[in-house]
């Protein structure tokens, strides 16, 4: 497996408590970020390096999330149905750069962007990428305080991620599982941190201020990169 991995307990030492923060693992040119399918098309994405087969749909959104126990939660660790493969899908970091900058708030008021209800449903319409602020998860489950956000893709963008974005496509479904009963310090995790967001940019997700530096030069980058 390709992941950088850590313990969790010693990364919830770095992380911010509370606010809304992308939490992921990237370096300077990659993020990584998740989803569950059903084999069919997880199988079909790993063994193609992009998705389109195993009955994979074009017409309908496609949700990204950048933070592993986030997805976990969403998935059950790889219990529920229909999400029995999970998938660590690494995109060049100007693609997912591209992703946040024309991302929509799914519900209006989320983010403080639109003068009015009018003025974020033309948005809605005119954007192909839809953003939720969620409360983020620990592993047992338990909503915590920081928010996380997951990424919603169609038409166009969907079209470019699915083909042209991605870099690798791992199955990191043995690893879910192994890590599903885990607690305390026998749980481990890819390693993340907050993913820096120019001001201008933070201010339209809706993403908090934080005092990390960006992973791609600091100390933290290196280790992630080893």
């Amino acid at each position: 497996m390709h992941l950088h991995l850590e313990a969790h307990q010693a990364q919830q030492s770095r992380w911010p408590a509370r606010g809304r923060h992308v939490m992921a693992q990237y370096d300077d040119t990659r993020v990584v970020v998740y989803q569950a399918y059903r084999p069919s098309i997880g199988r079909a994405a790993v063994q193609q390096g992009h998705f389109g087969g195993g009955g994979f749909s074009f017409d309908r959104m496609s949700w990204i999330k950048p933070n592993f126990l986030w997805m976990m939660y969403r998935c059950g660790w790889a219990q529920k149905d229909g999400q029995e493969v999970v998938l660590a899908i690494t995109l060049a970091r100007h693609a997912f750069d591209t992703i946040l900058s024309q991302a929509v708030p799914s519900s209006f008021g989320q983010v403080d962007r639109y003068p009015d209800r009018a003025a974020w449903s033309d948005a809605v319409k005119t954007s192909d990428v839809r953003l939720q602020w969620d409360p983020d998860h620990g592993p047992d489950g338990q909503p915590l305080e920081r928010r996380a956000i997951q990424l919603g893709l169609r038409g166009d963008t969907l079209a470019k991620f699915a083909r042209e974005w991605i870099l690798a496509i791992e199955d990191i479904t043995p690893f879910v599982v192994e890590q599903r009963t885990r607690r305390g310090a026998d749980l481990i995790t890819p390693r993340e941190a907050v993913y820096p967001c120019a001001p201008a940019g933070a201010a339209a997700i809706g993403c908090d201020r934080h005092d990390a530096v960006d992973l791609a030069t600091s100390s933290v980058a290196r280790a992630v990169a080893r």
